[in-house]
């Protein structure tokens, strides 16, 4: 595994560092500021092949740069790139990459676009001290994702206060519902329930998040509330199941392929799960039950005749609201 030492105030250690033998640098601007110690450690890692990032961060801003831009603001982060990048080009090395973080998600994504704008070098996102979960997954998604679809950033890095395995499963989750990183592990949708679930959704989703991971396969898999719209709704799935009058209907790409007894869906879904992987899609639709389609027909009217197709009574509802405004 790559080893890149992150370095703060002390140019020894970076030289160190390099001496033994690590395959990056990260070097704080704003804490290792001598123009001849900068320089030196750039020379040492161009002779080396050594790549360095320079880590610009907001709350370890250059002091002269913080007061002649009034703070932490974007323009300060990046003109303190531009500076480090200037002691580079003079001893003439360029493998570099680039952040400019900040706790503050507007700010980090201000920054990364003036950035982008700024440099030809690659990016390296983050939102610094994120904090703990869930908070902390929150603020990092908010600043990572927004750049990333708009085509900004090379590398990335959660920054939580939490099991470091924590950090690298949420950027490869992040990659894969993004589409940028084919799909390694299960990604789990599931419905936020209705009035029509006659099914603890929350309950379900859970155990089969828990079964399912377990697996390691690269599959989307879903969990509906009601038969009467779960199907089509998750059509796009690999696999799910949806809820109906104390049933669990078994769909593949949207298509019924067996009906279970409710309280055996998770270990349908496993089941299904493996043989998929062992046998492929096409197969198991050509293996499917096929009065299984007929059964979700009859499940889904018997749940319109029961609750009708307002089963959550917005129209009701609606009234309700409206007279209360009238009365204020």
């Amino acid at each position: 595994m790559p080893i890149v030492a992150d370095i703060h105030f002390h140019v020894e250690m970076a030289l160190a560092a390099l001496e033994a033998g690590v395959q990056g640098l990260r070097l704080n601007p704003g804490n290792l500021r001598k123009p001849e110690e900068i320089k030196l450690v750039a020379s040492e890692a161009r002779d080396r092949g050594v790549p360095i990032r320079i880590g610009v961060n907001a709350g370890s801003l250059h002091p002269d740069i913080y007061e002649r831009f009034g703070g932490a603001t974007p323009e300060a982060l990046v003109e303190s790139a531009r500076l480090e990048l200037a002691y580079f080009d003079e001893v003439g090395f360029s493998d570099v990459k680039i952040s400019v973080k900040a706790s503050s998600v507007a700010t980090m994504i201000a920054a990364y676009r003036l950035a982008s704008e700024t440099f030809d070098h690659p990016l390296h996102l983050g939102v610094t001290e994120a904090g703990p979960l869930p908070g902390g997954l929150l603020k990092g998604t908010a600043g990572i994702a927004t750049l990333l679809a708009e085509g900004i950033g090379d590398t990335l890095r959660y920054s939580l206060t939490a099991d470091p395995v924590e950090e690298a499963k949420a950027g490869r989750q992040l990659l894969e519902a993004l589409g940028l990183r084919e799909r390694r592990g299960l990604d789990l949708i599931a419905c936020p329930s209705c009035g029509r679930a006659e099914v603890d959704v929350i309950r379900v989703a859970t155990e089969a998040q828990a079964a399912l991971s377990e697996l390691n396969l690269p599959i989307q898999v879903a969990v509906m509330g009601c038969v009467v719209n779960g199907p089509g709704e998750a059509r796009h799935a690999d696999l799910g199941i949806a809820a109906g009058k104390k049933r669990g209907h078994l769909f593949i790409q949207g298509q019924i392929v067996r009906v279970v007894p409710e309280d055996e869906m998770v270990a349908a879904l496993v089941d299904e799960a493996k043989k998929i992987a062992a046998e492929g899609v096409a197969a198991r639709l050509a293996a499917r039950d096929l009065g299984a389609e007929a059964e979700a027909q009859a499940d889904r009217a018997l749940l319109l005749d029961d609750r009708g197709t307002d089963a959550n009574h917005t129209t009701e509802r609606i009234a309700r609201i409206r007279r209360r405004a009238e009365d204020e």
